[in-house]
């Protein structure tokens, strides 16, 4: 029985607590355009992109207009490109980037994400290609994002591939200088990364994935601060309740939009991600959750055990709305995309360390923080490794979405618009890694992994 009490509350927590679709993701599998031919490879993506793809942001904006649920982006995934590269090695992979670009301008949609390698356990034919030319796949399109796993619970982690991802983000920041180093925020480094999350820059399509699939990836954060700050004064229990049941309501809004785009588009429905996804907007702020919480200001001591707090309520709201929850489904908690965040570190509350230690109970990890110019690649490989090493041994995705802000210093700002923000350059431990990541080789599973 519908209850004008619930139809009520979300159209005030869509008009008034910034409630939204973040993104409806339509995952393309590209396995059967694989072609030695890269030509004849790049016309079999851009077609199927486009058959498959071409009613996507004219289905969404549909669903928008009949419920009066805002859907942000319409994206779509594909099947890691290194995959493909692997059957052309001596062609350029950056002739696939720019056909993504091409396709995803044809359909409309806001992002493609897929320009990938999965290298945890070593690399393929296609892989080493595909890594050293991201800096110019990214610097030269547009829509394109790119992902690289560099470890898993089950394998270890690729210190070879940790090295050279830390050169890689360096040139990708270079070569976009002059837009703020754009190109770096458009590229992620995973451990653990999962197959069937909508959100970007690390979303593809995994080879255990349908032909096409519709996820969605909503968001809320303002009204779980909103629904807490009505609770007033109750005790840690009744904020972990309050936070469950509307993670139910967000969650219940997204599988809702997800079946209805997947019934319109003739496409399988696979994930709902009820991931909170912050925004630069006031109000759409993981950190004012936190603080609504009773804490000062985001990254002060408490932080951890708040957002712990916050990300198990989520889960347990969520999978009781869905059947079908995957992606990432947490907490984010990136410092250019979230107000909250971004203030917290201006007036130096929120610190790196302190965020390195909120990753391990957040949903995915270090996401959009601009760190100095003069970061070197050893450092950022570093990083890395510590995200990484924090997913392989608690079983999680981990990532690091660095933005060496060239040319700029510690609190210099860096403004990217639209969601992805923009924020203060945040200061590094400056002591080198360098003899540490120039070892290579592999570090070994955690005996965990031995769960046969």
């Amino acid at each position: 029985m519908i209850n004008s009490h619930d139809i009520l509350e979300t159209i005030n927590m869509i008009d008034n607590e910034n409630l939204d679709v973040r993104t409806i993701t339509m995952g393309i599998s590209l396995l059967d355009c694989i072609d030695p031919d890269i030509n004849r490879a790049c016309d079999k993506i851009y077609d199927k992109i486009c058959r498959y793809a071409g009613n996507l942001v004219r289905t969404g904006e549909d669903i928008t207009k009949e419920y009066g649920i805002p859907i942000i982006h319409k994206r779509i995934s594909v099947t890691p490109i290194a995959m493909l590269a692997a059957a052309c090695p001596s062609k350029d992979p950056v002739h696939f980037a720019k056909t993504l670009d091409r396709a995803a301008s044809a359909v409309g949609v806001n992002f493609i994400g897929g320009y990938s390698a999965l290298v945890h356990k070593g690399f393929g034919p296609g892989d080493y290609a595909l890594i050293e030319s991201i800096p110019e796949a990214l610097s030269t399109t547009e829509c394109v994002c790119s992902s690289v796993n560099v470890g898993t619970t089950k394998s270890g982690i690729n210190m070879d591939a940790v090295a050279k991802m830390g050169r890689v983000i360096r040139e990708t920041a270079e070569r976009t200088a002059d837009r703020d180093c754009i190109g770096a925020a458009k590229l992620v480094v995973f451990c653990n990364a999962p197959e069937d999350n909508p959100f970007m820059a690390g979303a593809f399509l995994g080879p255990g994935e349908p032909d096409c699939v519709i996820n969605v990836g909503v968001s809320g954060p303002g009204v779980v601060r909103a629904a807490l700050e009505k609770a007033g004064d109750c005790d840690i229990t009744a904020v972990a309740d309050i936070v469950k049941r509307t993670a139910f309501k967000i969650t219940r809004m997204g599988q809702l939009v997800a079946q209805e785009a997947s019934r319109r588009l003739c496409v399988p429905f696979g994930i709902v991600d009820l991931s909170l996804a912050p925004t630069p907007a006031v109000g759409d702020s993981v950190a004012h959750i936190l603080e609504e919480m009773g804490l000062e200001s985001c990254g002060a001591h408490g932080t951890t055990a708040a957002l712990a707090l916050l990300n198990d309520a989520v889960k347990k709201g969520g999978v009781m709305a869905s059947s079908h929850v995957g992606g990432l489904s947490g907490a984010f908690i990136p410092v250019t995309e979230d107000a909250g965040m971004i203030a917290a570190a201006q007036k130096g509350a929120l610190s790196l360390t302190k965020l390195e230690a909120m990753t391990s109970v957040c949903s995915v990890g270090l996401d959009m923080i601009a760190i100095p110019g003069d970061t070197s690649a050893e450092i950022i490989s570093a990083i890395i490794a510590d995200e990484a090493a924090i997913g392989m041994v608690n079983s999680k995705t981990t990532a690091v979405r660095l933005i060496p802000a060239i040319g700029k210093n510690v609190g210099d700002e860096l403004n990217f618009g639209g969601l992805l923000g923009g924020g203060p350059v945040m200061e590094v431990n400056r002591w080198a890694p360098n003899k540490f990541i120039h070892r290579g080789g592999r570090i070994p599973a955690p005996l965990q992994s031995l769960k046969n």
